[in-house]
């Protein structure tokens, strides 16, 4: 059972079949003034209008790039730099990396401040934190959807409107949220997605960023992307992102419901019959595919063995799982332990899981807790 879903996801034949006339015959550069070149500007400009329609944007907003890396980059350091505001951002302290390393970046380059709002233990950030945290010269604010290892899901709704008030343009990274959440609507200003994370192939993003906020580019060079990320574009990953991602729209509302039927009676189970098994993030607020826990007494990675001994993938919520040997900054950020942190581990269930799939997931789960929790005691 392949449970890591928010690692990433297998390619849609839809998505290959989409993108394959475009790495074959339809080669052409959709900057070149001849046939060839038209015909694949016209597939980009289709694709980006498909893009935009999911996100509720115009089609002049959407940015293609080459991950969810380069366009929360882009958000977040192009838009501050284009700022008249000031020299200060808001972000909180269980962002993905490449919100909190482009934060750093602004504060380290172009002496920016940078405020980490309060975030709750289960990994809420309130309207009433970030109404504290925002000031006259913040430039902008970047929160998550979803957050990659929890699965808590933030009040976009209500933290855009806190921004929107102070006139603060709003950026929301929503790869993990892509499939499983509405994307339009949500009142952000810019929203950021990851091809891979829908059944596209790695290598595209986009940067969903409205026409009226400035943006100032990251790459420079012909002026591609409407001069906001110069480079030629890779046509046949942005069709193929464009089909996955109205796909998954498509299917959104079913596979929701689903997954979190799944999920619910798989943490029922783990809780119940894994030693010493905690639920990380929200209870009530979550991904519908995804559940994580940390499990006392025993260690992420030797359980991530186990499991995959026993035929189950999943992922740690550590940065272990990179080769590091800190603890994840999302937990600690909660207020975790470091040591309790590093037991962590994270189940992310395919929009195609069924009931029996949790059951047969809790039980190696379980099993695997089980047989390790003697050994570090």
């Amino acid at each position: 059972m392949y449970l890591d879903t928010a690692a990433t996801s297998p390619v849609r034949r839809e998505a290959l079949e989409a993108a394959w006339p475009f790495l074959t015959g339809e080669f052409g550069n959709p900057s070149s003034h001849h046939r060839l070149g038209e015909r694949a500007a016209e597939a980009l400009d289709d694709a980006r209008a498909r893009v935009a329609r999911v996100l509720g944007m115009r089609a002049g907003d959407v940015s293609f790039t080459s991950s969810g890396t380069e366009a929360d980059n882009l958000a977040v350091i192009g838009i501050a730099l284009a700022s008249t505001r000031g020299r200060h951002l808001v972000t909180s302290p269980i962002e993905h990396e490449a919100v909190l390393e482009s934060a750093d970046y602004l504060r380290r380059h172009h002496g920016f401040e940078v405020t980490l709002v309060e975030v709750l233990p289960d990994g809420t950030v309130t309207p009433q934190a970030l109404r504290a945290a925002v000031r006259s010269d913040t430039a902008v604010v970047s929160l998550s959807y979803a957050n990659n290892e929890i699965g808590t899901v933030a009040d976009v709704g209500g933290l855009a409107t806190v921004a929107r008030e102070h006139g603060i343009p709003f950026h929301t990274d929503a790869v993990q949220a892509a499939g499983w959440l509405p994307l339009a609507d949500l009142g952000a200003d810019a929203v950021t997605l990851a091809g891979h994370k829908v059944g596209a192939p790695k290598g595209i993003g986009v940067a969903g960023i409205r026409g009226r906020v400035p943006v100032e580019p990251l790459i420079h060079g012909g002026g591609q992307e409407r001069g906001r990320r110069s480079g030629t574009e890779n046509v046949a990953f942005a069709v193929a992102l464009a089909t996955a991602l109205e796909l998954a729209e498509s299917e959104r509302t079913d596979a929701a419901a689903r997954a979190a039927r799944v999920r619910d009676a798989f943490i029922a189970r783990v809780l119940a019959d894994a030693p010493g098994a905690f639920l990380t993030g929200s209870s009530t607020s979550r991904l519908p595919n995804h559940a994580s826990f940390c499990f006392r007494q025993t260690s992420g990675e030797a359980v991530l063995l186990e499991l995959e001994r026993r035929g189950v993938t999943a992922s740690s919520g550590s940065a272990c799982a990179a080769g590091s040997d800190e603890p994840s900054h999302v937990l600690t950020a909660l207020g975790i332990e470091p040591d309790l942190a590093q037991t962590s581990v994270r189940f992310t269930f395919p929009a195609t899981a069924e009931p029996q799939h949790a059951e047969a997931a809790a039980a190696a789960v379980a099993a695997s807790v089980t047989s390790l929790a003697s050994t570090f005691r």
